[in-house]
């Protein structure tokens, strides 16, 4: 059983990797960070279900990547807004400086 949980992690990770790094929209780049913390809490679930030692800290573990990712998912939208209003674009190849 862990070895499919495993398996699919391994595989919503490096959907997640591909689209962090070849795509070029912003808010594509910000669903791949997503699908990468959702592999992560599903390694972090099924160690904690099917581990060595069985316990309930892997699954608390994916709660708090849960709010961190929900609030990296706020801050992300909002910095993606204030870029579009000043830009016009979402392109990551556009944002290579920084500016007032």
């Amino acid at each position: 059983m862990l070895a499919s949980y495993l398996t699919m992690a391994a595989i919503l990770f490096c959907i997640g990797l591909y689209g962090a790094l070849v795509k070029r929209n912003a808010v594509i780049v910000l669903l791949s960070i997503e699908l990468m913390l959702n592999a992560v809490n599903l390694n972090l679930v099924a160690f904690s279900k099917y581990g060595v030692v069985p316990s309930i800290n892997g699954q608390i573990f994916a709660l708090f990547t849960i709010t961190v990712a929900a609030a990296e998912a706020a801050v992300g939208v909002a910095v993606l807004i204030a870029l579009f209003r000043a830009r016009g674009t979402i392109k990551t190849d556009e944002f290579d400086e920084l500016r007032r």
